[in-house]
């Protein structure tokens, strides 16, 4: 071996011009290239464009082929890297590795970055008292803090955020300037010197401004019983004492949210940050690797018996929503606190999370007993996204921070971009263009003034920020539908796509769909093509071509939208449709009857949801609901065991629909002989068979083995545990989304495949 490398002839220097997309930007991508290149011994430069980095390397072949592969390889835990092209470029006059200003011309090739929670690193500065941060509340780098929620545009440069008010300070400077160091181009690097401060305010006290002597008001305002309003990264939170029942009975009255169920926000003690949390809940190792990951979610988790914590959280339900601290101002409250607290979104219900100070004070000086502002200001809001285990995956039940705005690659080409504007209730948007889909984080119920202003706010800033303006837009069928009108009205050419039609395309593939399958879209109630409420559908076909093939018998609705909050209304219908009489009707029936056999105010409907309100309501669980979904919640969190099903009768119509009967259900749900868990048990059996003998029939008329899942009651763990099992168990394979909620945050996902492979 010749050992001489001194009397070896250099490699030729070749050169490199690279394109990379994904998410590349406000990770660390830049400082990671040039740490990178230098240790190569490369010459060159990076730089950010809109949503991509270029840069151009050149030196040694061998040095060149180890660089472009740990360039994914080694990339930051948080970014996702896309190669977009690597050519050989001219050789430059360059004696080292530099990192440019950004560019803003170039394509529309851009990935908004998403709020990242609190880094290790970060933490352990928070808590170094020989740290110039310690205990700051607003500390961050490179690989944690806010993103989206304060991004004015993109590239993702300190001058286009919130931040740009805030002059770094001479040694945030040095770390901002320096590209060895965690903090370079960490748009929102800040410090106690030069970064954002802390305020608390209370009736008939002087604000208390800094942020140690803040922090200390708030904590012993809590430890007090107090409710605080405090402002988070993408919106405020109402917390107290997640164990002082008389803290959270006035939260609730006053609010008013008298029985939906609050997340709790629980201490992550340093090396051991589960410690807390495993004390009062079961946790998987899928819902501890949730709850550790940096989108910091909130999980549904099954109580422990013997917790210490208000038995008012999720009254009647066996799971609480659990979180951990995931901003350095949270860590700093929960820290101090040592226990759990209520971390609830601060809103008027139904309506987005309130981001401005003196309007947060305003709107919930009902509530709050004390406000934590600070001065960073929030560009837009972004609501904590909630998970759940279902069939041993994690399921969004909603997409925030951390996780919204959702990318996706679409399995086809838009020949222009367009704007889906999603459903009535747990809106979400949806933009796309090319094959490319991105999903807004929740806005919320489009009743109110203030999620309209949201919804108009998404609106603009998607097309903003990925540089891309809509040319057609996608909204839902109903007429009624604040989208809906809202789109009609909006100037560009509209395109309508059934409630159903929607749900059974985001439950496809996101690969291109060559079989026919079955889509269950059981959920509450959509509008359908024959001008029904439509629920308890199974649709037969591929995105862009459905037919219904299988329902459940209709029945119709006394007092039409408010059967959705008071499920008495559902069990009544079901009753008079069968002839049979329900002593425990909470009103003197024979007025509504009448308008009933009359058709007065009594949409028909085959909603499989409002039948698990009805048998909420006939078992006498609930009546009267004071949220969406109470009734069907309550009669899940009761059902343990196994239990045989009733079966339900099917039958052909004259259109040859395929129509699961109900009917033997009520009986068994009005026999107060039996226990309250057995008839709910029975109920979920018999609906999850009826699922099965239903695919069963499309099998043997259609030949498909596919079935796809979607709709809100497959929210439902039991139910949906039992489908899959006696799906798979039977041949079939089965398809349940896990990137978006199966719910209505799922519709706008749902219109744009529809539309495209519609057109496809």
């Amino acid at each position: 071996m010749d050992l001489n490398f001194a009397n070896k002839t250099p490699e030729p220097v070749e050169a490199l011009q690279l394109t990379v997309s994904g998410r590349v930007q406000g990770v660390g991508f830049r400082p990671f290239i040039y740490r990178l290149a230098h240790t190569h011994h490369l010459t060159g430069w990076v730089r950010n464009c809109t949503g991509q980095v270029e840069m151009h390397i050149q030196g040694e072949q061998q040095a060149l082929y180890a660089f472009t592969r740990r360039l994914f390889q080694n990339a930051p835990p948080l970014s996702k890297p896309l190669l977009e092209s690597c050519e050989p470029a001219p050789i430059d006059d360059l004696d080292h590795f530099t990192i440019r200003d950004s560019a803003t011309a170039g394509s529309n090739n851009i990935h908004v970055p998403p709020d990242l929670s609190t880094c290790d690193d970060c933490l352990d500065e928070l808590h170094n008292p020989q740290d110039r941060r310690y205990r700051y509340p607003f500390i961050n780098c490179t690989q944690c803090g806010p993103r989206y929620t304060l991004i004015r545009s993109m590239p993702y440069d300190r001058p286009a955020t919130t931040m740009a008010a805030f002059e770094l300070c001479d040694d945030c400077r040095r770390e901002y300037s320096d590209p060895l160091d965690r903090r370079f181009h960490a748009e929102p690097v800040a410090c106690p010197a030069c970064g954002p401060v802390l305020e608390f305010t209370a009736p008939n006290i002087e604000p208390i401004s800094g942020n140690e002597t803040a922090l200390r008001a708030c904590v012993a305002a809590l430890q007090a019983g107090n409710i605080v309003a405090v402002k988070g990264i993408g919106g405020y939170h109402l917390l107290c004492d997640a164990r002082n029942d008389t803290a959270i009975a006035r939260l609730r009255h006053n609010k008013p949210r008298p029985h939906k169920p609050l997340a709790v926000m629980f201490p992550a003690v340093p090396g051991r940050p589960l410690r807390c949390v495993n004390h009062r809940v079961w946790l998987s190792r899928d819902q501890a690797g949730l709850l550790l990951s940096p989108g910091r979610p909130i999980v549904l988790a099954r109580k422990r018996p013997g917790h210490d914590l208000s038995e008012l959280i999720a009254p009647g339900l066996d799971e609480i929503g659990v979180m951990l601290p995931y901003s350095p101002l949270h860590h700093l409250i929960l820290s101090s606190f040592a226990v759990p607290l209520i971390a609830t979104s601060a809103n008027i219900s139904g309506e987005p999370v309130l981001t401005e100070n003196a309007e947060t004070e305003v709107r919930l000086a009902h509530v709050a007993d004390a406000f934590l502002h600070h001065n960073r200001p929030i560009e837009r809001p972004a609501d904590d996204p909630v998970f759940r285990i279902i069939h041993d995956r994690p399921r969004p039940l909603r997409l925030g921070r951390g996780y919204a705005p959702f990318e996706q690659s679409l399995p086809f080409k838009l020949d222009r971009p367009v704007l889906a504007v999603g459903g009535h209730m747990k809106n979400t948007i949806a933009l796309a263009w090319n094959k490319r889909i991105v999903v807004s984080p929740h806005i919320g119920d489009m009743g109110n003034a203030r999620s309209l202003k949201v919804f108009e706010q998404s609106i603009s800033d998607l097309q903003s920020l990925y540089k891309v303006t809509a040319e057609v837009m996608i909204c839902d069928a109903h007429p009624g539908y604040a989208s809906t009108r809202w789109a009609e009205h909006c100037g560009l050419p509209v395109h309508k796509v059934l409630h159903h039609h929607a749900h059974a395309a985001a439950a496809c593939s996101i690969e291109p769909v060559t079989k026919t399958c079955l889509v269950f879209t059981w959920d509450g109630v959509g509008y359908g093509e024959d001008g029904t409420l439509w629920g308890g559908e199974a649709l037969l076909g591929q995105p862009g071509n459905w037919q219904r093939f299988a329902t459940l018998r209709s029945f119709f609705l006394p007092g039409g939208e408010r059967a959705g909050r008071e499920p008495w209304r559902s069990a009544a219908a079901v009753c008079w449709e069968t002839g049979k009489d329900w002593p425990q009707i909470p009103i003197e029936p024979s007025l509504m009857q009448q308008a009933w056999q009359r058709r007065l105010n009594t949409p028909q409907t085959t909603s499989a949801g409002r039948l698990f309100d009805a048998a909420a309501a006939l078992t006498g669980l609930c009546s009267e609901a004071s949220f969406e979904g109470q009734g069907p919640m309550l009669l899940e969190a009761i059902c343990h065991g196994d239990h045989a099903p009733v079966e339900l009768p099917l039958a052909n119509d004259n259109s040859e629909l395929l129509i699961a009967d109900w009917e033997p259900l009520l009986n068994m749900l009005m026999d107060e002989s039996r226990p309250v868990a057995e008839r709910a048990g029975i109920f979920h059996a018999s609906m999850a068979e009826t699922i099965l003998q239903q695919s069963r029939q499309a099998r043997a008329s259609h030949g498909i083995s596919d079935v796809g899942l979607s709709g809100g009651v497959f929210q439902n763990r039991v139910l949906t545990e039992q489908v899959i099992g006696l799906l798979e168990n039977d041949g079939f394979n089965v398809t349940l989304p896990e990137d978006i909620p199966v719910n209505d945050a799922g519709i706008s996902f749902g219109q744009v495949i529809e539309y495209g492979m519609g057109k496809a």
